[in-house]
């Protein structure tokens, strides 16, 4: 469990606005760090792969506008936005 706590605050320190590639590195890494971290001893590689695949799926599908011009951000109301990334 600290693992995990010591993992989260990485994980949003590493997602800051890039390119697509580094996202989608970075989250495949995280994903895999934190698949192994959570699964038992004895299958620490499938949950690296799991972890690994969940994290690529993720990073995919969040992140910068597409069209790089800045990050896409969502007001509570549900509607979306395009400002100068951090």
């Amino acid at each position: 469990m600290k693992k995990l706590a010591f993992l989260l605050p990485v994980l949003g320190l590493v997602a800051a606005c890039d390119t697509m590639e580094q996202r989608q590195i970075t989250g495949t890494l995280a994903g895999a760090g934190l698949g192994m971290a959570v699964s038992g001893s004895d299958d620490k590689a499938q949950g690296a792969v799991i972890g690994g695949l969940a994290g690529l799926a993720a990073a995919t599908m969040m992140g910068p506008n597409p069209s790089g011009t800045g990050c896409l951000y969502r007001n509570p109301d549900g509607s979306q936005f395009v400002a100068a990334c951090p």
